[in-house]
């Protein structure tokens, strides 16, 4: 071997360890960083011991699947269409690979209701016959209720149940009305991993698609036990979700208002010293989102909502309609005036003894609260902090947080508005979390330590904001 090859196999070597050398270190440092953003994350969560009080929380209740999402295109034989397209409800399975489309091109949630129940049933044999499928308790209010009973508060849950739902309960959670031995709802959870390819269409982000052909739960059934068990249990959190589950129901004329009506004379009843928290949802119908406004959002104290229903509800309240998509990754000055846009609105409109005095929204990047400063919602920093490790533990299925399964997508600073880009907060990674005063509120952002080793989305949104919650009591 000559030397000018010596030489040049010593320099090629040189090279790759250099640049090993480089990105272990830039690894180390990495690590070294999330893991001081992890330590002040915990300090805030810990700086609030856990309250001991009472929540109340409906409705509904079904039994979730959670199924790889491209396993049961698959296995439905559904090919990427050329044209992805936005349906109300599903008919067909040509329907659903368009409306797959649309919303897996846009990392985008989204839950829809079957119209046809024998593709509903296929589309359920073919997810419990993949390997890998999960069985869990589903239900944004029996979800809600465990996360919170897991957290030490006592829980009352308005919902029906059959004798297997009730045992996945926690031992502190109290359900109105007594448990049936009738079939339970079930719903397709269809996850999918950020990057991920079908056809053409990639996934920008991690999410799912929910499939459901409900019958039950969209007449909020449990709705009268509740509003009865309500007066002796006398909770300081009311907790309202799940209406989404009538979006796009073949109701009777005048049946879906009726049922609301009676809810909202429930949220009417409810005393001044106990608060009300309503939890978003994916809406496609504005006329049912209206009267949601009208009949609960107005009697409500506090909203939870994530990156896609906040524009959903800015729509609606600006020009009276929705959104069906929205960034998978808003910038947090985007966020926040939309946030303060809602809140102004709505404290202007409100005709209730109520006022808006708490907001809440949980994107995949960070946690963004905003409190009124003279309520009497506590210790929004850690709420905000305590929001953010839930996110992880939750989508990483592990109370234990590892920053090698971790990765931060939140900019090293970032503007108040959209409107003054000069107006900056800087990301500090030993007080992650940062919170200011303006008018008359609270603003608290804290960073999420995004999860890169997925085990499940759905449900994320519930206990993320159960776990804000239960810090501000």
């Amino acid at each position: 071997m000559s030397i000018s090859v010596k030489v040049g196999s010593l320099i090629t070597l040189f090279v790759v360890l250099a640049a090993y050398l480089y990105r272990k270190q830039a690894n180390d440092n990495l690590n070294d960083r999330m893991g001081h953003v992890l330590s002040g994350l915990l300090r805030a969560e810990r700086k609030v011991p856990q309250p001991k009080t009472r929540v109340a929380l409906g409705f509904g209740s079904c039994s979730d699947i959670f199924v790889d999402a491209l396993s049961v295109i698959n296995g439905l034989n559904l090919l990427p269409p050329e044209t992805p397209e936005h349906f109300d409800s599903v008919n067909s399975t040509e329907q659903l690979a368009k409306l797959a489309a649309y919303f897996f091109q846009h990392g985008a949630a989204a839950e829809r209701y079957v119209s046809n129940a024998s593709l509903f049933q296929t589309i359920l044999d073919i997810s419990d016959s993949i390997q890998g499928r999960r069985w869990n308790l589903g239900g944004n209010a029996p979800v809600m209720a465990n996360r919170m009973a897991l957290e030490g508060l006592d829980v009352l849950l308005g919902a029906r149940l059959t004798n297997n739902l009730a045992s996945s309960l926690a031992p502190n959670v109290k359900v109105t009305g007594k448990t049936t031995s009738s079939e339970e709802d079930v719903h397709i959870i269809l996850e999918y991993k950020t990057g991920e390819k079908w056809g053409r269409y990639v996934s920008p982000r991690a999410n799912r698609l929910i499939l459901h052909s409900d019958n039950s739960n969209p007449y909020l059934q449990s709705l009268e036990d509740f509003q009865q068990e309500l007066k002796t249990f006398k909770p300081s959190l009311v907790v309202i979700g799940g209406l989404q589950m009538m979006d796009n129901f073949p109701f009777e004329e005048g049946q879906r208002l009726e049922r609301l009506h009676k809810l909202q004379n429930l949220l009417a009843q409810v005393s001044p010293s106990t608060k009300i928290h309503f939890e978003m949802a994916s809406f496609t119908d504005s006329a049912l989102l209206k009267e949601i406004y009208t009949t609960v959002m107005t009697h409500s104290d506090s909203l939870g909502m994530n990156e896609q229903e906040l524009p959903n509800l800015v729509g609606l309240l600006t020009h009276g309609r929705i959104t069906l998509v929205s960034e998978s990754y808003p910038r947090v000055a985007t966020v926040l005036d939309q946030m303060r846009l809602v809140y102004n609105k709505m404290r202007k409109s409100h005709r209730t003894g109520r006022k808006l005095t708490r907001l809440h929204v949980h994107t995949l990047a960070y946690q963004a609260i905003l409190t009124t400063k003279s309520s009497s919602w506590k210790n929004t920093m850690s709420a905000a902090a305590k929001a953010s490790l839930t996110a992880h533990r939750h989508v990483c299925g592990s109370s234990y947080i590892d920053v090698l399964k971790s990765k931060l997508i939140m900019d090293d600073s970032f503007a108040r508005s959209v409107s003054d880009s000069t107006d900056k907060i800087n990301f500090l990674e030993n007080r992650p979390v940062s919170c200011w005063d303006e008018d008359d509120y609270q603003i608290c952002v804290a960073p999420v330590l995004v999860c890169t080793n997925v085990l499940q989305t759905a449900g994320g949104g519930d206990n993320i904001s159960s776990a804000g919650l239960v810090l501000q009591l």
